[in-house]
């Protein structure tokens, strides 16, 4: 048996569930000219699914809606607030 066809039943025996890390791996090796790693690294990460908490959607809908009405600050002023609650 050459190395193929053990690479070939190795993958056919994976769960489905380890394909999509199979895969990133081998395009790896049949692409090494990656130029930047910790952009591949970005590029090659799962997706975060993790759901918004209460906080997280009360924070956006407060961002969105400070945009709505062009209320913005400056660092200065963001840190000097952040300083006195934090």
């Amino acid at each position: 048996m050459t190395t193929r066809d053990a690479l070939h039943r190795l993958i056919d025996a994976l769960p489905d569930a380890a394909l999509p890390e199979a895969e990133r791996v081998l395009v790896h090796l049949t692409a090494p000219s990656v130029v930047d790693p910790v952009l591949q690294a970005f590029l090659d990460a799962p997706v975060d699914d993790e759901p918004l908490s209460a906080a997280d959607v009360a924070a956006i809908e407060e961002g969105r809606a400070d945009l709505a009405h062009a209320q913005r600050l400056s660092l200065e002023l963001y840190e000097a607030r952040r300083s006195r609650t934090g």
